[in-house]
């Protein structure tokens, strides 16, 4: 019995889906069901009924889990046991973010890289303090990295969350953030980027969120917190995108926009794109960039101290 093939049979569990475990794992379908398979002749048992829509626990399998997660649990807390002999010495940091979050910082005119470092530039700082300790970097969406994050595959992550459209208090910008503590690190506003000739390029000024409708747009896709705070906006103001391209990150949405596939709603890109830019009121859409962790385990040491650095460089808005 092996901890992988636990690990594979606690993700599946949790999801109910061989496929969306696999791609939660970074695996292949095939290789994740034949994991579990070893796993089920060892023990002699069946511990997932396969034959229905989405994949359920047997009775050995409900009686099994607790005990699969328990023993997760046990390695990464034997892991961590040993990381304190070596203090900061070694480690290393599973860090996720979203598609082009900020490994430089926007070309807008929302920051600069002497007032907002890019994460490039604050992760190099770091190594120079801690040259034992290295990063895998990952880019995903902001559902899935909340997912990864709870099951123990990444230590950090810079998510993005849409904010209340309308500034109401109270509102975190997403729905399921239990088990996770986040920092914000900033605000930024969306707006339209409209492709040369574009209708809604003929006039200046603010453009309602729902002058939108209607209109091809290039977004980033469902589950990012770009993509939900356009949906959020646009609902408010009761409508819906008509989304023609997804691409993951505003660089490509630009790009895309530039050679008249959609208007990109994405943070302010300024003259850099070279195209007319709306902003967007009624009500104006918002995206938060934040570090968010787990905190139902203890912290490595490694990981607490990059957390720490990135609080520091990134105090939040």
């Amino acid at each position: 019995m092996e901890l992988r093939q636990l690990q594979y049979f606690v993700t599946v569990a949790q999801h109910g889906s061989f496929t969306r475990a696999a791609e939660l794992l970074h695996l292949s379908q095939p290789g994740v069901s034949s994991q579990i398979r070893q796993l089920e002749r060892e023990l002699g048992h069946r511990l997932l009924d396969r034959s229905g829509r989405s994949v359920q626990l047997t009775r050995v399998g409900e009686a099994v889990l607790p005990h699969a997660r328990a023993a997760l649990a046990a390695a990464a807390a034997a892991r961590l046991t040993a990381q304190e002999f070596d203090g900061l010495r070694h480690g290393h940091v599973r860090l996720g973010m979203v598609a082009g979050a900020a490994l430089t910082p926007p070309p807008g005119p929302v920051l600069a890289p002497e007032t907002f470092p890019g994460l490039a530039t604050t992760l190099a700082a770091f190594r120079k303090e801690h040259p034992g300790i290295d990063f895998s970097l990952a880019e995903d969406t902001t559902a899935r990295m909340l997912g990864c994050l709870r099951e123990g595959r990444l230590d950090l992550a810079v998510i993005g969350l849409p904010t209340a459209a309308s500034g109401q208090e109270g509102d975190d910008g997403w729905t399921a953030l239990s088990g996770l503590a986040l920092h914000p690190v900033l605000e930024v506003p969306l707006v339209a980027l409209c492709p040369a000739g574009h209708p809604l390029a003929a006039a200046d000024g603010p453009l309602p969120v729902a002058a939108l409708a209607g209109h091809a747009l290039v977004s980033t896709p469902r589950g990012t917190g770009l993509r939900t705070a356009l949906e959020r906006a646009l609902a408010e103001a009761g409508a819906a995108p008509t989304v023609a391209v997804e691409a993951a990150a505003p660089t490509q949405l630009a790009e895309l926009a530039a050679h008249g596939l959609g208007v990109a709603v994405l943070p302010d890109p300024g003259a850099a794109a070279g195209l007319p830019v709306r902003r967007l009121t009624d009500p104006v859409p918002r995206v938060r960039i934040a570090l968010a962790w787990p905190t139902g385990r203890p912290c490595a040491p490694p990981t607490a101290a990059l957390l720490a650095h990135l609080r520091a460089a990134y105090p939040g808005p």
